[in-house]
């Protein structure tokens, strides 16, 4: 078996884990009623992990003969590192309580994935990365439709009921968002990508 049908499999294994809220919401609850959440909790990180485990082997795979689809055209690295610079920030907000950047776009980790899917995209033009990076942009640009029609739903629920504001933006909060996000970012731009995927983005 290729490394693209190991990419695809993984894919499909991570993506479907997270993407039940978006197609089976029904049927998401009854399983939450059948197994409660510890248990469903544990099942989808069981499928999530073996499906994060073969994507990134068949990308590995996949990269030792890659298909050039595209050239990305010169200095296309640096816009890319710049907007993971932006995803990171957005990962940390969906994380640090009371911030202004989740309270303002309420879902700042699934922008963050699209971000980040976008980023590498620009820099990567083997068939590979396509499918990697364009199945994460897919999925989050989805995702992200159907928690913001989840959002209007609530918030029409809260109206009717009376429920009280949200707690105010803190603006200390936001300031360590933004610098563990920069942080994190030059950490792994730096070094750990270098280390870990064996492509150093900034040299």
């Amino acid at each position: 078996m290729n490394g693209m049908v190991w990419l695809v499999l993984g894919l499909l294994l991570f993506l479907g884990a997270h993407s039940t809220r978006i197609f089976a919401e029904d049927w998401r609850a009854r399983q939450l009623a059948r197994w409660g959440e510890r248990g469903w909790k544990g099942a989808v990180s069981l499928v999530s992990l073996a499906g994060f485990i073969l994507l990134i082997w068949g990308y590995g795979q996949a990269r030792q003969a890659p298909v050039l689809l595209w050239q990305p055209p010169r200095g296309m690295n640096h816009l890319a590192a710049l907007l993971t610079l932006v995803a990171f920030i957005l990962l940390l907000a969906a994380h640090v309580p009371r911030n202004a950047i989740r309270a303002r776009l309420r879902h700042p980790m699934v922008l963050g994935v699209k971000v980040w899917a976008l980023a590498h995209l620009l820099a990567n033009g083997t068939l590979s990365a396509v499918v990697l990076f364009g199945a994460f942009l897919v999925w989050a640009v989805v995702d992200f439709r159907a928690a913001r029609a989840r959002d209007r739903a609530s918030q029409a629920e809260a109206a009717t009921a009376g429920s009280p504001d949200a707690p105010t933006p803190s603006v200390m909060a936001t300031a360590l968002t933004l610098v563990l996000g920069a942080a994190v970012w030059a950490g792994f731009a730096f070094w750990a990508h270098g280390v870990w995927i064996g492509v150093r983005p900034l040299g």
